[in-house]
């Protein structure tokens, strides 16, 4: 149903923002949308506001405004800032942003988004996909259209939404050390069509350009491959900790004690042996850009 005001202006409804529900499976997501709800109908009603007035001042359906403010459905960070103007409330609406940012995202996704935020050094080799790590947009949403049984369109956005927000590793300082390893097969793959598929080869470029970046590749002509058993994640704390997981040991498990570390660092080490030095891998990618 189309919300529109007195104006014949339109205002936003669900529909025009899909994937924006909280998780009633992550009890702090919820806690925090139930907080920052209230907060926001507060302010409303001590500026004296009638919950119509409010949505067509900040350009939300009346409907709407009633759900972000029952806890119900996740504001986007833009409404927070449109709130705060609307209602005067010198930054403090706006201020809430950095929790509601997270709350958009998966728990499971949250938690590894948290550990790569802390990590000073990760090593990733993937083997059936480009690393969400180094994924665009574009690609991301066409990896995840491709499942079986389809997500929902609200899944797929909030999927897309995560695996984008932890790329902001890239702009940490001091960067971490971090090294990939991708085998040839999904650079060849045009997952999204040419043009998508040509992005994602130039973002491969970007990234491996950096200083803090290793990215090597695997060509699918080796008669010897140690990575066979499946994708292998390391990462190291500044304290010296580490954690880390592959998918063929310790039943996928992350684990952090130091015999089985061991155990991952050989088999990482020894894949990163076995692929191309990083000059040639970034030399591939260009010839393949070329070919598309």
């Amino acid at each position: 149903m189309t919300a529109v005001d007195g104006d014949g202006v339109r205002l936003k409804t669900e529909a025009d923002e899909p994937g924006w529900e909280v998780d009633p499976d992550d009890e702090w997501g919820v806690a925090v949308i139930a907080t920052v709800g209230r907060q926001l109908k507060l302010w409303r009603e001590a500026a004296g506001m009638r919950a119509a007035e409010f949505g067509k001042a900040v350009g939300y359906g009346e409907d709407l405004v009633y759900k972000i403010e029952g806890g119900k459905r996740i504001p986007r960070l833009e409404y927070l800032d449109k709130a705060d103007e609307v209602l005067d409330a010198g930054g403090l609406i706006s201020a809430m942003k950095e929790d509601v940012k997270k709350v958009r995202y998966p728990k499971k996704v949250r938690a590894l988004g948290e550990m790569e935020a802390k990590a000073v050094e990760i090593g990733l080799y993937e083997c059936n996909i480009i690393p969400g790590l180094l994924q665009t947009p574009e690609h991301a949403r066409a990896a995840i259209e491709a499942a079986q049984p389809p997500y929902s369109t609200d899944d797929v956005e909030r999927m897309v939404a995560a695996r984008v927000a932890r790329q902001s590793i890239f702009e940490r300082d001091p960067a971490p050390a971090l090294g990939f390893v991708l085998e040839e097969a999904p650079l060849r793959r045009p997952l999204g069509g040419t043009m998508v598929w040509r992005r994602q080869l130039e973002r491969l470029l970007e990234v491996g350009q950096m200083r803090s970046v290793t990215l090597q590749m695997m060509p699918t002509h080796r008669e010897v491959h140690s990575g066979l058993d499946g994708r292998i994640e390391l990462l190291k704390f500044a304290d010296g900790t580490a954690v880390g997981r592959s998918d063929g040991a310790f039943n996928g498990r992350p684990v952090s004690d130091l015999k089985q570390l061991r155990i991952l660092e050989l088999r990482y080490g020894t894949i990163r042996a076995q692929a191309l030095p990083p000059g040639e891998s970034l030399a591939f990618i260009e010839q393949l850009l070329g070919e598309t």
